[in-house]
């Protein structure tokens, strides 16, 4: 079992695949909590982390598969180095392996099927990150299976890509 994730500024959506590894679903989104700067030492970690760790154990899986949003041109944004801290920061609180994957226009590509299904822009907002985090997953999924090797990149616990 693996576990997508598309990481927002507001929420993240999390997805997981099957015991197989060939088909996503939606999971929950789960709201997005930043770390203040002037946080005390020692305070507990963000809910956000938390509630993920919690997935990714209750799930018993294998692997996180975080969405890396780069620019149609490929270069890197604000939204991509956000997307590298949190994943940076996730694979110390997970014990299984935390890989980073180009999702470019994933999110634009759920909208499109949420409208297609007949969801208006206000009735996607609580579902669009898990669908989006579907489609990171799948892709993921898809290019293994093609690939024969794991897509992406890997993040190692010390949290460099």
């Amino acid at each position: 079992m693996r576990v997508g994730i598309d990481v927002g500024t507001v929420r993240i959506g999390v997805a997981r695949s099957d015991f197989h590894g060939m088909l996503a679903t939606p999971v929950e989104t789960v709201p997005r909590e930043t770390v203040p700067r002037d946080r005390p030492t020692g305070q507990a970690a963000p809910t956000d982390l938390s509630r993920i760790a919690a997935i990714v154990a209750e799930l018993d899986a294998v692997e996180v598969i975080v969405g890396l949003p780069l620019a149609l041109s490929g270069r890197h944004t604000a939204s991509t180095d956000d997307a590298v801290t949190f994943a940076t920061t996730l694979a110390g609180a997970v014990p299984v392996p935390v890989r980073l994957v180009d999702e470019r226009l994933s999110t634009v590509s759920a909208q499109a099927a949420l409208r297609t299904a007949g969801r208006s822009t206000r009735t996607q907002r609580p579902v669009v990150d898990q669908v989006a985090a579907t489609i990171i997953l799948q892709h993921a999924l898809d290019t293994e299976r093609a690939s024969g090797k794991p897509a992406g990149t890997s993040v190692d616990q010390t949290g460099r890509p």
